[in-house]
């Protein structure tokens, strides 16, 4: 068993007013460790959100896009003045969400959410690449025939297939392709579990990281009232479809104040991990308001 550690009581990344498209909220961000600095890839938002009526009312729109800030030590961030991905189009009309990224060979992939806003579903994984990590393309739908979200695609092929774990509520999925296009052998790999801090829905966090024993899986799971822990679980080196262990307690809970008050109450909730130095990080937004980061040295990751 183990749990994370936070590196800083605050946030290392929060709103920025003098900056529309962020002013209201960071959070729910990737990340990657590449050239000896951390790479965050944020989702932002320029209005709070209202998301208790029957489906999502133009005058309470907000738009998320999504920012990205470079830091030497993971904790002190320097962010770009302007979003590296925005709306495009019908499928995305009220923003693009919780970016997960992976390096496959030479390529990096940024699988999101693309929200339409036509009602509270009208969510749809979504794909963009690029090879600098600057200059992105343009983003197209990744699965099209059904509400999806928590989506990201895992270092390695599979069998020379790419291999996708999504969600389909309540549980963890998985599914391959060898074109990124038609996606095939859809399966469960993880449930909810009746009666625990994961009892009512669960998905990743960001794409699983691989250590000595196999795949490390960070997932957010969420009780019936409504509170976001991130928990545990270590997939086969060779087949990540097989769930080696799965940590009764979560490794991270809301317990400082920028996690238990904000837009979403109760809230940790993360795109993405990196290990740096033989040190695991991982980066988690606060109540849907603010960014923060906790880790663990890998070698203490016992199942």
């Amino acid at each position: 068993m183990f749990k994370l550690k936070r590196l800083h009581n605050e946030p290392v990344l929060t709103p920025n007013a003098k900056h529309g498209w962020e002013k209201a909220a960071v959070f729910n961000t990737a990340v990657l460790y590449e050239d000896n600095k951390f790479h965050l890839f944020y989702r932002a938002s320029d209005k709070p959100f209202f998301l208790d009526t029957e489906k999502p009312e133009l005058e309470n729109k907000f738009t998320s896009v999504i920012g990205y800030a470079v830091s030497e030590d993971g904790i002190n961030f320097e962010r770009y003045e302007k979003p590296l991905i925005e709306p495009f189009g019908v499928n995305d009309n009220w923003g693009v969400e919780d970016p997960r990224v992976t390096k496959i060979d030479d390529t990096y992939y940024m699988v999101y959410s693309a929200f339409g806003g036509q009602s509270w579903n009208n969510v749809k994984i979504s794909i963009v690449t690029t090879k600098d990590l600057k200059n992105w393309g343009k983003g197209r739908i990744l699965l099209d025939e059904e509400p999806n979200k928590d989506a990201a695609l895992l270092s390695e092929k599979v069998n020379n297939k790419f291999f996708l774990f999504h969600r389909r509520v309540p549980s963890i999925w998985t599914a391959v392709s060898e074109d990124l296009t038609n996606w095939e052998d859809h399966r469960i790999i993880m449930e909810p579990r009746e009666g625990k801090w994961d009892s009512k829905k669960i998905g990743i966090a960001g794409p699983p990281v691989k250590i000595k024993d196999g795949w490390l899986l960070i997932y957010h799971g969420v009780d019936h009232n409504n509170v976001y822990r991130l928990g545990a679980a270590l997939l086969d080196k060779d087949d990540p479809n097989k769930v080696l262990a799965r940590q009764d307690e979560p490794i991270l809970e809301p317990e400082l104040d920028w996690e238990v008050n904000g837009l979403v109450p109760n809230v940790v909730f993360s795109c993405g991990g990196c290990i740096a130095n033989n040190f695991l990080y991982v980066y988690y937004g606060g109540a849907d308001t603010c960014i923060g980061v906790a880790g663990i040295e890998v070698d203490k990751i016992k199942f």
